[in-house]
């Protein structure tokens, strides 16, 4: 049976996380509040921002980012699409 978490991103109960998918405390954090649904949603931010701001996830300053970033889209609400992002039309 699945595991379910009160996700404070989405705001109620839903799936959670099979494993912690970042290392530390906030690696924990995320697994203990954050559903996969919106893990999915942070996962398709985060390619937008490694796109659009041509970042290489191997940098140790790309990760200082996305994990501010990742603070700022699952806990906070206050995460903004990169400057002049213009969504694909379709």
């Amino acid at each position: 049976m699945s595991r379910t978490v009160f996700c404070v991103k989405l705001q109620h109960e839903a799936e959670g996380l099979n494993f912690a998918p970042w290392p530390g405390a906030l690696g924990k954090r995320v697994y203990d509040e954050i559903s996969k649904e919106a893990w999915g949603q942070w996962l398709a931010h985060q390619t937008m921002l490694i796109n659009e701001n041509r970042l290489s996830p191997l940098e140790p300053k790309t990760r200082v980012f996305l994990e501010a970033e990742m603070q700022k889209f699952l806990f906070d609400g206050t995460a903004e699409k990169p400057a002049g992002y213009v969504p694909p039309s379709d």
